[in-house]
């Protein structure tokens, strides 16, 4: 299943700076491992923002929250989320 994810990070402003190093840097791992796996397929900066769109591919509802959930700055975001269906005027084999 595709799902269109928006997550905006709202990092508290006394957090220490090492503390935001360390989180922001096994954020990074954990996201290019599950790049790499397929899971999430893109990524996008929002401009201007501390913000991104992403797109998952996952199995379902359960693997998509436990993916989120997972992630180090879970607790400082703020996630929507949207399921995707593939367009039947899509010429993309790939979209489903």
């Amino acid at each position: 299943m595709l799902f269109h994810v928006r997550m905006d990070v709202h990092l508290p402003r006394d957090l220490p700076p090492e503390e935001a190093a360390e989180i922001l840097a096994r954020e990074k791992a954990y996201s290019q491992a599950l790049q790499h796996s397929g899971k999430w397929r893109h990524i996008w900066r929002l401009a201007g923002e501390y913000a991104n769109f992403s797109i998952f591919d996952v199995q379902d509802n359960a693997e998509l929250h436990e993916i989120l959930t997972g992630l180090p700055l879970f607790r400082f975001m703020k996630i929507t989320v949207t399921p995707l269906l593939r367009h039947p005027s899509s010429i993309r084999e790939d979209d489903s």
